[in-house]
């Protein structure tokens, strides 16, 4: 599934064309993804100019001049194809700019989604309202951390992916993390010291950082809208990597934690 830095890029990755434009044309090809698209969209967004467009969690946002904003979900293997010289199968939403850039939802298992919110609104939409903070935004402090953390017998991995915690950490940037900050992904939560919540914030920030600047990491179908793969699984240090060496001289290990692989040292994570 594209995890927060794959949905960055290919936030950033589409601003290039839609910033500013006006929509020309917009063909729904199917009733359907992981639920229906908005019985009014095309209405919505025809004529309609872009404003902007962002992030929230693991969620792109496309803001128009009709107060309404556009937010899609790439599910486990939609992405937006840019320019794309034929029109596939699996391109289920294609949006045409005035200035004729075409742009195309691709999602051949439709786990995605793509709803239409009022902007003024965007705030309280239930997928929205119960979220914690951004990993890179100001609300992620050691604080927030250690007040989350407190009493809490739960292991911090699981913690970690709570997204009413920490809005849009994914397993592979958590299993990252928590080995760049030296923290044992089995550590209860209430368990992990002021020093562990100081050295896991910054880590969090430089491995989503690193991997949106690698243009995310690849797994299985995910590209950026631009056709390109993702580089950052080339710079993971321990996710996917059991039994090999870590860094510190210590081997690599797996265990399952709520149906999710963690790979982390024994050694140097305590």
């Amino acid at each position: 599934m594209p995890e927060l830095p794959e949905v960055e890029t290919t936030v950033r990755g589409l601003a290039r064309y839609l910033e500013g434009a006006r929509i020309a044309r917009v063909a729904v090809n199917r009733p359907d993804l992981r639920r229906p698209f908005p019985a009014d969209l095309v209405q919505s967004l025809v004529g309609a100019t872009i404003t902007g467009l962002g992030r929230r969690a693991k969620y792109g946002l496309i803001h128009t001049d009709r107060a309404r904003t556009m937010v899609f979900h790439l599910g486990m293997s939609g992405r937006w194809r840019i320019e794309p010289d034929t029109i596939e199968k699996h391109d289920h939403l294609v949006i045409e700019t005035a200035a004729g850039h075409v742009l195309a939802l691709n999602d051949a298992r439709r786990f995605g989604s793509v709803d239409l919110v009022d902007s003024d609104k965007l705030d309280a939409w239930p997928a929205f309202a119960a979220l914690g903070p951004e990993p890179l935004g100001d609300g992620l402090t050691p604080r927030h951390l250690q007040h989350a953390f407190a009493g809490r017998s739960a292991p911090v991995k699981g913690l970690l992916l709570d997204q009413r915690i920490v809005a849009g950490l994914g397993n592979i940037y958590v299993c990252e993390a928590l080995h760049r900050a030296h923290v044992s992904p089995e550590r209860a939560g209430g368990q992990v010291t002021r020093a562990g919540t100081e050295r896991l914030v910054p880590a969090i920030r430089a491995v989503l950082e690193e991997s949106i600047a690698a243009g995310g990491s690849t797994i299985r179908d995910y590209a950026q809208p631009n056709g390109e793969l993702g580089y950052f699984a080339a710079s993971w240090r321990v996710y996917g990597r059991e039994g090999e060496a870590c860094a510190c001289g210590g081997t690599i290990g797996r265990a399952v934690q709520g149906g999710r692989s963690s790979f982390w040292c024994a050694r140097c994570q305590k």
